[in-house]
């Protein structure tokens, strides 16, 4: 058994959502019981304690739309690439990189992507993956590497035309091979869905493929109307926006995710709302590519089950919950927005969305729910309330302020000491495999 106490819990149980010194106790993986220091260290005096020594104790956090492959791009230069828009980004960048990558180097990426979602207090990451280098196996390369540093984790790979019909139909039979070998697992740790990149890459053809081929009750995660390229091609060539058209083709519906959501209608929201379908935000990576604010606070209040991601730009969902504050309140120059929707997405609604591939509850400190807790080092100038918690988060933490990371009961990390990680062996191996890349990139 393990406690983890003496600090302020945020617990996001609407019925007990705050403790001034609250301590939780996890066993065989799960949360057993939640409550007063003294008292549950006096009940279970044999347990291992972790000390939070006054800082602030909470849920794990979950990531709903990463690529985890991106993390070798980081200062990556590539000769010649010079973009002019959003387009030139994708085959410049992204799939100039995903058509080099080798699986030792998809499997490194995912090493360093899960020691930094560990640092940053991220226990659980569904992720969108491309390596159109070497498709075959790169899934379970990345599922090896979240069973190694224990981060759970949801995979898919990326269908797209972009390459050919044949490699198109390796990314089909990857996800395939994929699901099936989830299933026969049925764990709580790695589960899988089936990718699809973006509509203006798959034909009529391949659409009907994918969803031949997907296995029965497993939901699709697709880019959508990311760019505004999404919408007029799919205008152009079909005669219908994109929502329409994935719902004509049966993508929609409650296991989906569809990532982005830029350039959506009214209308096309309703349909989004009515077949109960998942979006993922990631307000940086949209504002980086410079592709426009998607309507997410609409989305949210007509609702929609609409939580954060990343897109790859970075592990900290801080960082993230902050940019998204932000982003709405200058598109909408209202300063009086997304204080509650913003939270609400990433701490309710991420593990919402968990909820429909997993059994056991997540991203909440209560009996029942998985034992994944990490503990922040922060230590408030003003009071600490239920009411204001969000607002502590916001303006006075972020990743690094993580200095406990707890999956499952297990501890992976202590006091910002990674716990059986070698991360510098890691990392030197990682490096190697980025100038690899590159070198075969640039040549």
């Amino acid at each position: 058994m393990l406690l983890i106490g003496n600090g302020r819990m945020i617990t996001r149980d609407s019925s007990n959502p705050f403790l001034e010194d609250g301590c939780v106790a996890i066993e065989n993986g799960k949360i057993i019981e939640i409550g007063v220091t003294a008292l549950l260290r006096g009940k279970h005096s044999a347990a291992e304690f972790i000390d939070a020594e006054g800082g602030v104790i909470m849920p794990g956090m979950v990531n709903v739309h990463n690529h985890i492959y991106s993390a070798l791009a980081r200062g990556l230069s590539i000769n010649g690439y010079a973009p002019k828009g959003f387009l030139d980004v994708l085959d410049g960048l992204w799939w100039t990189i995903d058509r080099n990558l080798m699986l030792d180097a998809t499997e490194a990426s995912a090493d360093a992507t899960f020691i930094d979602c560990i640092e940053n207090g991220v226990t659980t990451v569904i992720d969108h993956h491309a390596s159109y280098g070497a498709i075959e196996g790169s899934l379970f390369r990345i599922a090896k590497s979240a069973e190694k540093y224990g981060v759970r984790a949801n995979l898919c790979y990326e269908i797209s035309d972009r390459d050919g019909k044949e490699k198109m139909k390796a990314a089909v039979k990857e996800n395939v091979d994929f699901l099936t070998w989830c299933k026969e697992q049925d764990s709580d740790w790695i589960s899988g869905m089936m990718g699809m990149h973006a509509q203006f890459t798959m034909s009529d053809d391949t659409l009907a493929y994918c969803m031949e081929q997907k296995p029965e009750g497993v939901g699709c995660h697709i880019h959508v109307a990311e760019g505004i390229y999404d919408v007029t091609q799919c205008v152009k060539e079909h005669g219908k926006r994109p929502v329409f058209r994935l719902h004509d083709f049966g993508v929609l519906g409650h296991n989906s995710i569809c990532g982005h959501c830029t350039h959506v209608s009214e209308a096309e929201m309703e349909l989004l709302k009515d077949t109960d379908t998942m979006v993922s935000h990631n307000p940086e990576s949209n504002m980086g590519n410079a592709i426009g604010c998607p309507p997410v606070l609409r989305m949210f209040h007509k609702g929609i089950l609409i939580g954060l991601g990343t897109d790859g730009y970075t592990n900290d969902m801080i960082e993230s919950y902050k940019v998204a504050n932000l982003l709405h309140k200058h598109e909408l120059c209202d300063p009086t927005v997304a204080w509650g929707e913003i939270p609400d997405m990433l701490f309710e609604n991420n593990p919402k969305m968990c909820a429909r591939f997993m059994k056991t509850p997540l991203g909440v400190l209560t009996p029942g729910a998985q034992g994944d807790v990490i503990v922040m080092d922060y230590d408030p100038l003003t009071p600490m309330t239920k009411d204001n918690i969000n607002g502590h988060i916001m303006f006075g933490m972020n990743g690094h302020n993580v200095k406990t990371t707890v999956i499952g009961g297990k501890v992976k990390m202590k006091n910002r000491r990674l716990i059986d990680i070698d991360k510098e062996q890691v990392m030197a191996h990682s490096r190697e495999q980025a100038k690899d890349l590159c070198h075969r990139i640039n040549g």
